[in-house]
């Protein structure tokens, strides 16, 4: 009888700290705490049993402090929670101790939540057929595109369905910021030899953000040997970046050859079908039911990438919380007034003409010549492209700006980069590159 009155004690309190967290810690509330289990409260210790360590090393490593505070408000006692599983997948996760950030995987980020879209498909199934056959499908398996897309996702998907396969798969998940350092820190010691058998004696090996290698020689140096040692040995290799291979600055041809050499997949960003589905995914996840009408009016007002998307969940979350709990157009439209789409920011022709002279390296002077050479033409064209998609400026007043140059010339240089964009990824990934750093000097009103 005691002990069970002691777990119904623990149930409650667990219920109403996780009520806690939804009424002031919204943005914190997932789904799957549901699968969470409260197994006792003794000795100031609220003790939980999570369904896999995943979610234990979540929730330790990004949760804590805002699970002991709640439980702490409920109780008012100083009482913490302790995650306990008995569960090893994630056991073949390499650790690094407390001297690194460790990339901590989220429960979040697994196949089943991941939008599959025209954005991303080929990198969706390249994940999934990696996880499958890790080292046999695509070696290495190269994803890029721009910030908030979901590469990261991918990343971590891949590697907690590895686990699920194969919980004994040793893994190493890192920044390669986190790589640098290490490797770095290893020379100073003295401890390459230690730096070596660590990163080549695993199953996978998954690098985020790998283009921050670029201007590093000696470390360049170092992960061209790691790479080949995995690779020789079959074991998987999987990278991110912001850029594909080759457009990656002072990056070592062989380093760009070895990546070129497996799948290279580029994520874009969503477009509408594919942003109404994000949304209605990441609400779910937070257990929230979002109206249509308000899914699509944040489909519409966020439009570059999954990251905003759930920024913009979380304020109108946020919003509701003032109004009793409501979501609907009202709530939304106060949340989310103060964001304009990109697609009605308006910029100044000046501001185009720096961001274009700024990514080519051209001077001002040559995009208001008469030269006709393409290093200087085709800077000129995303100008005037640029301008008609981003100003009010007629095609007469766009020639203008570039030595007088008329309408037929300003058509001709639109739809040359309009072809460009829809036939070359390479040139539409820069274009996108160079209208991502115009900033808005006004905005239509919401």
């Amino acid at each position: 009888m005691a002990n069970f009155d002691a777990t119904a004690h623990a149930q409650s309190v667990w219920k109403e700290t996780l009520e806690y967290l939804s009424r002031l810690h919204s943005a914190w509330v997932r789904q799957w705490f549901g699968d969470l289990t409260p197994i006792e409260l003794a000795g100031g210790i609220l003790t939980v049993r999570c369904t896999t360590a995943i979610q234990q090393q979540y929730l330790v490593g990004k949760c804590r402090e805002i699970f002991n505070e709640s439980v702490q408000s409920v109780t008012g006692n100083l009482v913490t929670v302790n995650f306990i599983t008995g569960a090893n997948a994630g056991a073949g996760l390499a650790r690094f101790g407390d001297s690194y950030d460790e990339v901590i995987l989220s429960p979040d980020y697994v196949f089943e939540n991941f939008v599959q879209g025209p954005c991303n498909r080929l990198a969706y199934a390249a994940s999934q057929a990696v996880a499958e056959k890790p080292g046999r499908a695509y070696n290495p398996l190269f994803i890029h595109g721009g910030c908030g897309l979901g590469k990261t996702h991918l990343l971590q998907a891949i590697c907690q369905d590895i686990l699920r396969r194969n919980p004994d798969s040793r893994i190493l998940y890192l920044s390669c910021d986190t790589f640098i350092n290490h490797f770095i820190d290893c020379l100073q010691d003295g401890e390459a030899s230690e730096f070596r058998h660590r990163y080549r004696h695993l199953d996978v090996l998954v690098i985020d953000d790998i283009h921050f290698l670029t201007r590093r020689e000696r470390t360049q140096e170092e992960f061209f040997h790691t790479f080949n040692t995995l690779f020789q040995a079959n074991k998987q290799i999987i990278l991110s970046s912001d850029a594909p291979p080759n457009e990656i600055p002072d990056l070592e041809d062989r380093l760009v050859s070895r990546f070129n050499s497996g799948l290279v997949a580029r994520v874009d960003k969503p477009c509408y079908e594919t942003r109404i589905a994000i949304v209605a995914k990441k609400a779910k996840l937070r257990g929230i039911s979002l109206p249509d009408d308000v899914i699509q009016y944040i489909a519409r007002r966020v439009e570059s990438n999954t990251r905003e998307l759930e920024g913009a969940i979380t304020k109108i979350q946020g919003y509701a919380m003032l109004n009793a709990g409501k979501y609907d157009m009202d709530v939304a439209r106060s949340a989310l007034g103060d964001i304009v789409p990109p697609s009605e920011r308006i910029v100044t022709i000046q501001q185009i003409i720096d961001a274009v002279i700024r990514f080519f390296n051209v001077r001002l002077s040559d995009l208001q010549s008469k030269k006709r050479h393409k290093s200087i033409a085709l800077p000129r064209q995303v100008c005037m492209y640029i301008a008609r998609t981003r100003t009010r400026y007629s095609l007469e007043e766009i020639g203008g700006y570039f030595g007088g140059r008329d309408h037929t010339t300003v058509m001709h240089a639109i739809r040359t980069i309009t072809e460009y964009r829809s036939t070359d990824t390479q040139f539409a990934a820069q274009l996108e590159r160079i209208e991502s750093t115009l900033l808005p000097m006004q905005a239509q009103s919401a």
